[in-house]
């Protein structure tokens, strides 16, 4: 699969450009070598789902049915507006958890309108996300860095694979941070079950070796039905492996949410807004991991309206809000999908499921399913991309390393949030301490060079040739002061010319010209003639703005360094020669 192939236009312009459908045009270009994997990825995916996201409703507080109708509309809506082709959008855990924690207070013991307040929460969220959607906030996403998403994803996966210690042990885990899981199951190694534990390495095995010597063997469906086969020949239920178990029916109707107060109303939006930064972190974490995994873009913007058009659809179909999952993602992109199509079988599969497959799907067992979980985690580690980081520049590494302990050691939303500060710290800093040269003449080669850059360079003497590469700002401007005057008194030849290429300075502030202003005036002070060249146009119309092209005349400022040099050679009189009759 080539990048062109995965990727396709998807920029949303809100303001000069119509609403656009990625999943609709990439599915009018479908291309029938992607077929084979889309279904099997969406097959394994639904799989997966149902018993998930049966989980996750029960974490929301809602009744487990309604974690399968809280799959139907992100299925159906993201693959028409979402621009991930691989992201697999519906209930998850954060958002889960974030939910119950919203609506618990108040309910104060009366639950009779949950499920109620659940719904107007999810469009709640969704509206929030489609407020951003207008309001461009996507550019928010590009603080995301490479090393930000390695990071994130290696940390996620840690928490995907501690988070089945107790379905491939068959124990009953009652912590819930990362530490506290696997401190739990240190402590009660004796309580494992065996048959649980040798079922769940033998699909784990299987997986992995399929992975290696069949790669593109449809692996985790092969072990989905394998390991439901197994459980019903051999009676491993019986012998205590846990399975999913019945699974209730029906499909949900159109209910707008209703029963709610002025003050639930604005309780519930403060939690929302909480929620969408949340499932927006997530959400567009993990499709640009995805995106850099596979060479294809994710547009921000898009992404917010995709996620709020989703929990809306979820707000009026009795569901409850919803972000993306790593972990089915992952399982789809270990098969092989390549479009949402993935996401349209997993649809159909849910509704059949709804309908008349339930026992079939009754008797996959946990231990199978925690194994498959792990192998998709397994994936998401690239120690090669660590490695990569690490050989390139050690404070991208750091950076990664950062991310994921910091999802490991808070929870993922902190962690990213540190990462992101350091990241942008990272980028203040070489803001405020930019590379400069001073520019010199090289034996033998042509042009203006960096001195530092090649042993026997020399300056031409008299004349600083300097540039300063970053624009200058108020974090920079006595940065830049300091470095000009180090520069002229490093000179041995006395210099009465200063020249600023200001090829690499493409805008500048207030502070700056100022700064600038008085720099020529100390060096007008000492006799050194201050000159520009290389000022484009841009930053010329800022110079006029700031009244600086007063300080500093136009002849004084030249359109290439050849003529500075130029008009430094024919300077009349040179201040060292003695002044003509």
């Amino acid at each position: 699969m080539t990048g062109e192939e995965m990727r396709m236009p998807t920029r949303l312009n809100f303001s000069r450009e119509r609403f656009s459908l990625p999943g609709l045009k990439r599915l009018r270009s479908y291309r029938s070598a992607w077929l084979r994997g889309d279904v099997i990825a969406g097959i394994t995916v639904a799989a997966y789902l149902v018993p998930q996201c049966l989980a996750y409703a029960e974490l929301a507080g809602v009744q487990p049915i309604a974690g399968l109708w809280a799959i139907l509309p992100p299925l159906l809506i993201y693959a028409l507006l979402g621009s991930s082709p691989q992201l697999s959008v519906g209930p998850e855990s954060t958002t889960a958890v974030m939910t119950a924690a919203a609506i618990m207070p108040l309910v104060a013991g009366d639950s009779s309108n949950y499920a109620s307040l659940c719904s107007l929460l999810a469009l709640l969220v969704g509206s929030v996300c489609c407020v951003a959607a207008f309001a461009r906030l996507g550019f928010l996403a590009d603080l995301l860095s490479k090393p930000i998403l390695v990071g994130y994803m290696a940390g996620v996966a840690v928490i995907m694979i501690v988070g089945q210690l107790g379905k491939i042990s068959g124990m009953s885990l009652k912590a819930e941070s990362l530490f506290g899981q696997i401190g739990e199951f240190s402590g009660h190694l004796s309580e494992i079950h065996p048959p649980t534990l040798i079922l769940a390495a033998a699909v784990l095995i299987f997986l992995l070796v399929v992975q290696r010597r069949f790669p593109n063997a449809p692996g985790p469906l092969l072990a989905v039905l394998l390991a439901t086969s197994a459980v019903y020949l051999f009676d491993l239920n019986e012998r205590g492996i846990a399975v999913i178990g019945e699974i209730p029916a029906g499909l949900p109707s159109l209910k707008v949410p209703r029963g709610f107060s002025s003050q639930q109303l604005v309780y519930l939006l403060s939690s929302a807004i909480g929620i969408a930064l949340v499932g927006y972190s997530d959400n567009v974490l993990t499709a640009r991991a995805f995106g850099a995994k596979n060479n294809y873009r994710i547009d921000g913007n898009q992404e917010l309206l995709a996620l709020g058009a989703v929990n809306i659809g979820n707000g009026i179909m009795q569901g409850f809000p919803v972000s993306s999952s790593g972990s089915r993602t992952a399982i789809g992109d270990s098969l092989g999908s390549r479009s949402q199509l993935f996401s349209l079988v997993a649809f159909l599969i849910v509704i059949l499921v709804l309908l008349f497959l339930r026992p079939l799907l009754s008797l996959f067992p946990k231990p199978a399913l925690g194994a498959i979980v792990i192998y998709a985690a397994l994936r998401l580690i690239e120690i090669s991309e660590f490695n990569r980081l690490r050989c390139f520049k050690t404070s991208e590494f750091r950076l990664a390393l950062v991310t994921m302990f910091g999802v490991l050691a808070t929870d993922i939303l902190v962690g990213v949030g540190v990462a992101v500060g350091l990241s942008v710290v990272d980028l203040f800093t070489r803001l405020m301490r930019p590379h400069d040269a001073v520019l010199g003449e090289v034996p033998n080669l042509a042009g203006l060079h960096d001195i530092e850059d090649w042993q026997g360079a020399t300056t031409i003497p008299g004349l600083v040739l300097y540039r300063y590469d970053a624009p200058l700002c108020f974090a920079n401007a006595e940065n830049f002061r300091k470095r000009v005057i180090a520069a002229i008194e490093a000179e041995k030849v006395p210099v009465e010319w200063f020249v600023l290429n200001a090829e690499a300075i493409l805008d500048i502030d207030i502070t700056a010209v100022d700064m600038l202003k008085e720099l020529h005036r100390e060096l007008i002070g000492s006799g050194i003639t201050f000159a520009m060249a290389r000022v484009k146009q841009d930053l010329y119309q800022q110079l006029k703005k700031g009244d600086l092209s007063e300080t500093i005349s136009t002849e004084r400022i030249y359109p290439t360094l050849e003529e500075a040099i130029e008009a430094f050679h024919h300077r009349n009189p040179p201040p060292s020669s003695p002044a003509q009759d």
